[in-house]
This record gives C-alpha cells, structure tokens and sequence, in this order.
C-alpha cells in the first residue's frame, strides 16, 4: 500500500509538464481529428457526385452515433470521480464478478469507502477501462456493418448479368404470354414443389438447408421480379429490378448503422451475463447465429409459400410463372421486421468481438474473461461465422425477399426523380394556396401540367393526374419511350 501510494505521489500532473509537451500532444489530436473529418467529407462529396442520398444519411448516422459515443466518454471523464465515490455494501459489491479467483480490487481513491466497510461502485480505472470499450464497440460496430454490406453487394453484382438477360430476344419469346404450360413444368415450380412443401415440419428443414446452397438462384430472381413488375407497372414494363433492390438495399443500411434503445438494452444484458457462473461462453455467442439461421429459414419459406399460393389459384402457367406479393407471408404481416431483427444481429455480433477484443487488449489473452481455450475458440469463430454468412448468404436473399411485400418502396423511384416530385407537389401546393386566396383574379395558375422525369433511355415516367387538396399519392405509369 505504501508502495502504491509512493507511485501516486510521483506522478506528474500539467502542473509539473513541459508547456511545449502539452502543446505537441495537443496539436497531434488536432491534426489526426482534422485528418479523419477531411476523409469524411470526401466520402460525403464522392456520394453526393454519385447521387447516393441514402449513403450519405447512413453516413450522417454514423457520425451522429460515433458523437453519441463521445458524448457517453465525456460523461465518464466528468463523471470518474463521482461515480469512484458511491459506496456499495461489500456483499453486493462482490457478487456478479466475471472471475471467481479476482476479488475486487479499489486504489487509493476509494479508501474512503474502505473506512466505512463498503467498496466503490466502479473505481477509476474501471471508468478508464470503459473508455477503451466504448471506443472499441464504435470501431467493430461501423466495421460490421461496412463488411456485411459489401459481402451482400458483392454476391449480388451476379444480378446486373441475369437483369441484363431479361432485355434479350431470347428472354421475351421465351417468356412470351401467348405461350401456356402447366405450372409443374416451369423451373420454379420443378425448384420449389417438392413432396414436403405442404408440410411444416419437413419444409422447414428443406428451407434450413436450401440457404446455404444457391439461396438465390437465377429462376427465384426472375420469378420474383415478374411477380414484383406485375403487381405494381403495366405488363411488359421494362424497370431495372436491380438497379431497385440495390437502392432499397443502401436506405436499408442507414438503419443498421444506428443504434436504437432496444438495442442498447440488450447490450446491457449481455454485459451483465459475462458474470461467473453464467458460463455464457457455452449460450450467449450461439445466439445471433441460431437468429440468422432462423431469419435465413423463414425467408426460403417465404419463397415456398409464394410459389404453393399460385398453385392453388391456377393450374396453368401463361408466359412465366407469376407470384402474388403480399404482407401475409411474412411474420406478423410485417416485412421490415426482418431488417430489425438483422440489425439485432449485427450489433450484438459486433459487440461481442468487440467486448472479447478489449478484454484481450486490457487484461491480456488468458485473463480471467477467457480462462479456458473453447471459450476463445467459440467467441472467434462464431462471430466471423455470423459475419461471414449474414452478408453473403442471408443479406442478398433478404434484399430480393422483401421486396415481395404488399407495397413497393420509395426506392423504386431515382434520386432525381423524387427531387423533381418534391418540387413539383411543393409549387402545386402553393398554387393552389394562392388560388384559394385569389379566387377573384383572372389570372388562374394551371396545374395540369404533367410532369416527365427520364429514368433510363428506354422508360421513362409520366404522371397524369394533377394533385390536388386531397390527394397525398400520384397515379404513376411507366410507359416506354
């Protein structure tokens, strides 16, 4: 203890540094801060040049979340010496421990919960500790998602060939409508109608299996995009489903870039059962694979259920076979419950490489955290597992998937088209604004002029009904040009 304190006494503060040590580490913090924002701001620039508005709210969103961040590290700083100050009774105080064989350790700063027989609630270098895994979690959490995402990006690149595909001669009289066949004799069919389909307990282990064997086949794409360009344009619309999905695909991922309070809560519990005695090392890492799996499950289920639904409604197959998207077949009739239950796993995935990183940083590879070797064995390879396995099997399956819902989303229109409609319903608003005000004046503003935005040389959008008071939604038709 003398010793200890003899090392304390001997530190120095600002008070006895050199003023030219302080303002080199100063300006060093300075440059690599400014470093880092310059090198957001180009990313910012290069995906407004690129016109991805989705990637750069998801970038806002990471920079808001990283400030979050900084501003709980800001609190511990602040906070250290008070919270080092709350006594607990010894008892509590030494339940819960992560290891058996550490009791708790307080340094001088709590002596004076020592005096009164209790022990500090989180000592001084706890809170240092916890600056290191605040900023660890951050790093892990915008790597996974990054990492995943290119993954899913990256498998899905095989799409632009098979989106290609549906323009040729080839494609059209193949698919021609004027040709019939029975519905047991197309690809999809012959891929989906198997003797277990109709029965839950042996599609679901067929749907287990199918997800890591060509979850996304060639067939289920062009089925699922006629299903899709049938339900919501006119027939024989020549819209770039790719191009789509991988719109939705990047607003999708300004969502699991946050972090929401459900999410944080869980993290609590994850925290709290690192405690001995839990032996989480066995349970708490299979969790997040067993949901993937099970997400991965439900979505070739989905698939099976869309193809046994046209069965029932008709035998006969006219062109290609066409699936009826609806809410219905996902769970609880809601589809984005899926990207929320994919957000779940990422971070708690993340959150545990991060959590075994710090460890493994702070109290070295064998500390009392990881004891034994099929605890750090587990840990490791079921997180790159999860990761590995969420971005290039479930992710691309997920992002084809749920477009199969009742409605399509805001995606399916290009940046430059939803601006030039956001100006166009504003002015209209504000005439009819002023026609109301104006109802006397000869001069009457029109609306019925419709607008036409180009989306591709070989579509583009009309809009044939002006909007009026009433009307919150646009008859829009996609005519070739």
């Amino acid at each position: 203890m003398a010793g200890e304190e003899a090392t304390t006494s001997s530190e120095e503060t600002l008070e006895t540094t050199p003023t030219w040590a302080v303002a080199t580490v100063v300006f060093v913090l300075i440059l690599i801060s400014i470093f880092l924002e310059y090198l957001l701001h180009l990313l910012a620039k290069y995906f407004n040049k690129k016109r991805r508005k989705s990637l750069i709210q998801a970038l806002d969103k990471i920079k808001s979340e990283l400030m979050l961040l900084g501003f709980m590290s800001l609190l511990l700083t602040v906070g250290e010496k008070p919270i080092a100050s709350i006594c607990i009774p010894r008892g509590v105080g030494e339940s819960f421990l992560p290891c058996s064989d550490h009791p708790s350790n307080n340094g001088e700063e709590e002596a004076k919960c020592e005096a009164q027989g209790k022990v500090s609630l989180l000592s001084r270098k706890g809170v240092g500790e916890l600056h290191y895994l605040i900023f660890v979690l951050a790093f892990f959490h915008c790597l996974s998602c990054v990492l995943t995402f290119s993954l899913g990006m990256a498998k899905m690149r095989r799409w632009e060939s098979w989106e290609a595909e549906t323009r040729t001669f080839a494609y059209q009289f193949s698919n021609d409508p004027r040709r019939f066949q029975l519905i047991h004799q197309t690809s999809f069919a012959r891929r989906h109608l198997r003797f277990w389909s109709e029965h839950r307990f042996l599609s679901w282990p067929a749907c287990f299996l199918r997800q890591f064997y060509a979850s996304v086949s060639k067939v289920d794409y062009l089925t699922l995009r006629h299903g899709f360009i049938t339900a919501h344009f006119a027939e024989g619309s020549n819209f770039d489903f790719q191009k789509y999905i991988k719109r939705a695909l990047e607003k999708d991922f300004g969502v699991v870039v946050g972090i929401s309070l459900w999410i944080w809560i869980f993290s609590m519990f994850f925290i709290f059962f690192n405690a001995h005695g839990f032996y989480n090392y066995l349970w708490l890492p299979f969790l997040p694979l067993l949901m993937l799996l099970l997400v991965g499950t439900q979505l070739q289920g989905i698939v099976t259920k869309m193809c046994l639904d046209s069965l029932d409604k008709s035998q006969v197959v006219r062109g290609t076979f066409l699936v009826r998207p609806s809410d219905h077949f996902f769970w609880f009739g809601r589809p984005k419950l899926l990207l929320h239950i994919m957000h779940f796993i990422l971070f708690q995935n993340s959150f545990q490489l991060a959590f075994f990183t710090w460890t493994w940083y702070k109290f070295g590879f064998r500390s009392c955290f990881h004891q034994k070797t099929e605890d750090i064995v587990i840990r490791i390879a079921l997180g790159v597992l999860v990761q590995i396995l969420c971005g290039y099997v479930t992710l691309p399956l997920y992002a084809l998937i749920v477009q199969m819902g009742t409605s399509m989303k805001k995606a399916v229109f290009p940046e430059n088209v939803v601006q030039g409609l956001t100006r166009w319903r504003a002015n209209a608003r504000k005439n009819v604004a002023l026609k109301n005000i104006n109802t006397s004046s000869s001069t009457r503003p029109s609306l019925e002029t419709s607008p036409s935005f180009s989306l591709h040389p070989s579509y583009t959008e009309e809009f044939d009904q002006p909007l009026s008071d009433s009307s919150d939604h646009l008859a829009v038709e996609i005519v070739k040009a």
